[in-house]
């Protein structure tokens, strides 16, 4: 019998290095990797041609324009790769009989409520990258019925660009750093997400839970502020730079941030029975990985 196949889109993110490597704990998936010049979501035609060759039972797109304060200038782009993109792909899915992953973002709540955000709660992004993301659920949801999106939070990983790697470079580099203290959230690791992702689908495909469309949340657990982050990395790397604490209002971005990216993950856990791990243990098994 074939194996199901998943199409993974965005192949050199950091979800998508970690969903390669987490392939190999999914044996029963033929997992099909492409990167935007292979497979380019703005581009319909082109990306018709994989979904006619390959005929994937799931496409997981992890393809997205990620630079947050950048997508203020380059709005066009950001639009095009996370919302328009995201509608190529999710009409392609429908044509296609093919299920559904997108993985969205915190950054689609405004960060004003004291309490972690549910599914359900009221969008308001109050950055451009925020609305091109909130665009693209509402695209990928709309176009098609059996359509998962997931948000995530402050993504890391030993691949790409993230938080941690930048604050190891700048540990190494100077004897003291600024750092938010009243933006809070929970950190992901990517490695931990990519296996949370081909869990679902495996579950979905043995038939103990059903694919349940709709939006989901996921984080490792735990709250902390980009302060608690920095002095977290800084511990466990044994690193002598003094870290301290400013409001967001002493740094300055093009693009606004939320002050409470907390998200309730009740859902994706009694759904697909996710476990979530604690922040501080994915991070140890990050650093020692790097």
């Amino acid at each position: 019998m074939d194996k199901p196949r998943i199409i993974v889109s965005g192949k050199n993110g950091q979800l998508g290095n970690e969903l390669q490597d987490a392939a190999q704990f999914f044996p029963q998936f033929n997992l099909l990797f492409f990167a935007k010049d292979e497979l380019d979501v703005r581009n319909i035609v082109a990306a018709e041609k994989i979904f006619k060759k390959h005929k994937p039972s799931y496409f997981i797109n992890a393809a997205a324009y990620t630079a947050v304060d950048k997508a203020e200038s380059e709005q066009e782009l950001a639009y095009l790769i996370n919302a328009e993109g995201v509608a190529n792909v999710a009409r392609l899915c429908a044509r296609y009989n093919t299920r559904l992953i997108h993985l969205s973002t915190d950054y689609v709540f405004d960060g004003t409520q004291i309490e972690a955000y549910e599914e359900d709660d009221v969008t308001n992004p109050i950055s451009y990258y925020g609305y091109s993301k909130w665009m693209g659920e509402q695209l990928a949801l709309g176009n098609h019925s059996e359509t998962i999106v997931i948000r995530t939070s402050w993504v890391y990983s030993s691949y790409g660009h993230n938080f941690v790697k930048t604050m190891l470079r700048l540990m190494k580099e100077r004897s003291e750093l600024n750092m938010v203290n009243d933006q809070m959230g929970s950190p992901t690791y990517a490695k931990d997400l990519a296996e949370a992702i081909l869990s679902i689908v495996a579950d979905c495909e043995s038939a103990t839970t059903n694919f349940s469309p709709g939006i989901y949340h996921f984080s490792n657990e735990g709250i902390i502020s980009w302060y608690d982050f920095a002095c977290a990395i800084k511990e466990m790397k044994h690193f002598s730079c003094i870290i301290h604490p400013i409001a967001t209002s002493q740094y300055p971005t093009p693009a606004k941030r939320p002050a409470n990216s907390l998200l309730n993950k009740e859902k994706i856990r009694k759904t697909f029975g996710i476990v979530l791990k604690h922040w501080k243990q994915s991070l140890e098994e990050c650093l020692s990985k790097l």
